[in-house]
């Protein structure tokens, strides 16, 4: 009864709010006259009435691409004769129902697209949409695993029907994703057909066949495989779907919870059951004769980073690769010898490439010159890359497809990786380019990208970074230190928003509420509870605890945010691309120290060690009010910074620390603020009276020192082939490394034994070769006395006839001379 007066009430609410015109109804997210359907309306409490009703938010907000998760629509209501239908990215539509306690539930459909798409809900069949939210897809290897089916043992999965792979096989999955008593387990197929690089290109899922039915809906599920019938067995690549025993076999678009894509060798035809390796061989020379009418694409992809330390460093452009994380046990098992690989983030610019990049325990690079696990390019990104929706730029399954299968034919299920490789060789770094970094800490602090370091307490918002050509802008709000005590002339850090182009607004700002950090995407709080990664409009960002967050743009530009404390650390990582064309609180990205602190009027300071003057350069970049970025979704927030001008001239700091000789923080400063750097740390402990800050002060700029080691510009000479009929010792070749090489019995060494890479980036010595040695001297000694033995046998010939005939002359004048007797 209470329950259908509350639902009475509420349709009562949303007649009257319409009656007065002033609705959320077909308004989300505009402001109007008297009321707001804003996001930021529910902090300023200027919601209309019927908000939560027609701007929806739901639980879960995200799930797999391939669908099936059942979600709630979270406040609104809904009639149990509601006939929901869901719309997602405004053109796929899937049921929805309404539970016992009447909320409304949709079903999230198969998507050939990852990030944030439009969802519309209807609850008269799908005549009207009148609310609006929005779902996140999510690429299947970065869905957590709570919310897939889980192939056990994947390898021996994808090894079946190989020598020595066989027996069961197991799948397990959490029970709530399917809410049924019995379950259907089925086999889906994905392929792509039409000319590659055409409009006739697409990307297809389909029903395949069900493993079983009516299967207890007991979370695991074990089977003998056996050859799929007909067809079926040619499908190389595919999902398992666990759906309600309910459903048509194939339905689309239901409750269902499902695996990762995979190689689907345990249901493969007969022929590779017989002879695996033989199979597989004859599908990679087909891929290597289809490779030879692809286009190159190897050119436009970015090289890869030399070493480890540069890799995890430059975070703008690389991201770990989720099958070989240092940080998870360096299991790599597509690059058996690395411990760490990461994928560049952008998809190349014409054919959506890729960039995948691995390092061995040395933290060098590990190339497939040297090695079966060396880095490889792909000729589709594996997270896909907008648009999305056609190959080669489906995430996931366009890269199985063209550097998966692929490896596996020529590489795992054969032996015959020449062919691969030939088509996925390896990118060397130098050409790789580290990028340059600057930084804002503690009360705040800042190094520029020229490494100038300057302390500016000014209170407002204010241009970090701005770059005209590459359309990039990073604004820092900063805020009094706050002491319950008394009052601190010192500022610090608390906001940063950023965008690129027309990309989605970030922002992070510390939040109030606990020890993290406040994520906002267009003024809308984000919440990373499910995901660690979202693909947002022109932007990813990645959040992995709390305290960290990363963005990461189309141009390579990074930001980092660390929270420390009650202190927020701001780490700009800009690539080469920048260069001469940035401007504000970090500086000019030129290499020439002499101009980073620039006024916004184009006057230079000209006495960096005089505070007053660092003080009038850093007002001079406030952020214009019709360009800041900032959410301003509290009466603090719209009094101090929104309708105010954005610098405060009316507060002035400490310029310096005070010379106290009886200040009780004297010892414990002396104690942490030590070394390098040691003045800011003083600063923010003497002045902002705070030991937390000072400490966290410190480690932010150790943290800054290790970034700008790690991305240090390192000398590559490329990559040395071992001699023909020799060997190689040493796979490093960067500055100082030495190869060596050797012959293989039989042959002899010619160039040189030992090459050192250079500081020019050229080998020492001469290329090395092996050939089989030749005894000139015996030959020719042999043949001398060959020649003279057969002028004796000649010569003694000749003798020995001559002397016959003499004797034959002889007898015949004998017998002459006797018969004149």
């Amino acid at each position: 009864m209470r329950r259908s007066t509350a639902v009475i009430f509420v349709f009562l609410v949303l007649y009257i709010c319409k009656t007065l015109g002033e609705t959320c109804e077909q308004n989300c997210g505009k402001k109007l006259d008297s009321c707001s359907c804003h996001p930021t309306c529910g902090s300023l409490g200027s919601c209309c009435s019927d908000y939560k009703e027609y701007c929806v938010n739901t639980s879960p907000y995200s799930g797999s691409i391939l669908g099936g998760t059942d979600f709630v629509v979270l406040d609104a209501n809904f009639n149990k004769s509601s006939d929901i239908v869901c719309r997602f990215d405004n053109k796929t539509n899937t049921v929805g129902y309404v539970d016992g306690d009447g909320r409304g539930h949709c079903i999230s459909p198969l998507l050939y697209e990852t990030g944030w798409v439009s969802l519309q809900i209807s609850s008269d069949s799908g005549i009207t949409f009148n609310r609006a939210g929005s779902w996140l897809s999510v690429h299947t290897g970065k869905l957590a695993s709570r919310f897939k089916a889980i192939l056990v043992n994947s390898t021996k999965w994808q090894y079946y029907g190989t020598p020595n792979v066989g027996g069961n096989l197991q799948m397990t999955w959490n029970t709530t994703l399917v809410d049924a008593e019995k379950v259907n387990i089925e086999v889906w197929g994905y392929k792509e057909t039409g000319e590659p690089y055409s409009e006739s290109w697409q990307g297809e899922w389909r029903y395949l066949y069900s493993l079983t039915k009516d299967h207890p809906n007991s979370g695991s599920f074990t089977f003998l495989p056996k050859i799929a019938e007909g067809d079926f067995s040619r499908w190389e690549l595919g999902a398992l779907r666990v759906s309600s025993s309910n459903y048509t076999d194939g339905m689309w678009n239901v409750q269902a919870a499902w695996s990762e894509d995979h190689a689907l060798a345990w249901h493969l035809e007969e022929s590779f059951r017989q002879n695996s390796t033989g199979w597989a061989l004859d599908k990679c020379l087909a891929w290597d004769k289809l490779e030879n009418e692809l286009p190159n694409f190897l050119a436009e992809i970015i090289d890869c980073p030399c070493t480890l330390a540069q890799a995890r460093a430059d975070t703008g452009r690389f991201h770990t690769d989720y099958g070989c994380d240092i940080e998870k046990g360096s299991v790599c098992t597509y690059h058996p010898g690395s411990v760490h690989c990461v994928r560049a983030i952008q998809a190349s610019p014409k054919y959506a490439a890729g960039q995948q990049c691995c390092y061995d325990s040395t933290g060098a690079q590990v190339l497939t010159a040297d090695s079966i696990g060396g880095s490889t390019p792909d000729r589709a990104h594996d997270w896909g890359s907008p648009p999305f929706k056609k190959p080669p730029r489906i995430p996931g399954q366009s890269h199985w497809v063209y550097d998966v299968l692929s490896f596996y034919y020529c590489c795992l299920w054969s032996d015959n990786c020449y062919h691969y490789f030939k088509h996925r060789p390896s990118s060397d770094c130098r050409r790789y380019q580290s990028p340059s970094s600057a930084v804002v800490f503690g009360d705040p602090h800042f190094i520029t990208f020229d490494d100038v370091s300057y302390s500016f307490n000014g209170k407002g918002e204010y241009t970090l970074v701005r770059s005209e050509e590459k359309q990039l802008t990073v604004q820092g709000r900063t805020e009094p230190v706050k002491d319950s005590e008394k009052t601190i002339n010192a500022t610090k850090l608390t906001a940063v928003a950023m965008r690129e182009g027309s990309s989605d607004i970030i922002e992070v700002r510390l939040d109030s509420r606990n020890d993290g950090l406040e994520l906002l995407r267009n003024q809308q709080t984000l919440s990373f509870a499910e995901q660690t990664w979202m693909d947002l409009h022109g932007v990813f960002v990645f959040s992995p605890i709390p305290t960290n967050v990363t963005v990461m743009f189309p141009s390579g530009a990074g930001v980092e945010v660390r929270r420390r404390g009650e202190t927020m650390t701001t780490t700009v990582l800009l690539p080469e691309e920048f260069k001469n064309s940035t401007v504000g609180l970090l500086g000019k990205m030129n290499g020439d120290a002499r101009d980073d602190l620039t006024l916004s009027t184009g006057e230079l300071v000209q006495n960096h060690s005089n505070p007053e003057e660092l003080f009038s350069f850093g007002a001079s970049w406030a952020v214009e009010n019709t360009s800041a970025l900032f959410t301003y979704d509290s009466e603090y927030f719209l009094n101090t910074y929104c309708f105010v001008p954005r610098h405060d001239p009316n507060f002035m700091p400490v310029f310096s620390v005070p010379e106290n000789p009886d200040d009780p923080l004297n010892t414990q400063a002396a104690e942490i603020c030590t070394g390098e750097g040691s003045q800011f740390c003083r600063y923010d402990i003497l002045v902002g009276r705070s030991l937390l800050i000072g400490n966290a002060t410190r480690v932010s700029f150790q943290s800054h020192v290790s970034l700008v080691d790690d991305l240090k510009p390192v000398i590559s000479c490329g990559w040395l082939p071992p001699p023909a009929n020799g060997k190689k010792q040493g796979t490093t070749y960067l500055q100082w490394a030495k190869v060596k090489f050797s012959c293989n019995d039989g042959y002899k060494l010619s160039g040189s034994e030992e090459r050192t890479c250079q500081s020019n980036g050229k080998w020492s010595g001469e290329d090395a070769s092996c050939s089989v040695p030749s005894n000139i001297t015996g030959i020719v000694a042999g043949s001398v006395i060959g020649a003279l033995t057969l002028i004796v046998i000649m010569t003694a010939i000749i003798l020995h006839s001559r002397k016959q005939k003499r004797k034959s002359s002889d007898s015949d004048e004998e017998r002459s001379n006797t018969s004149k007797l």
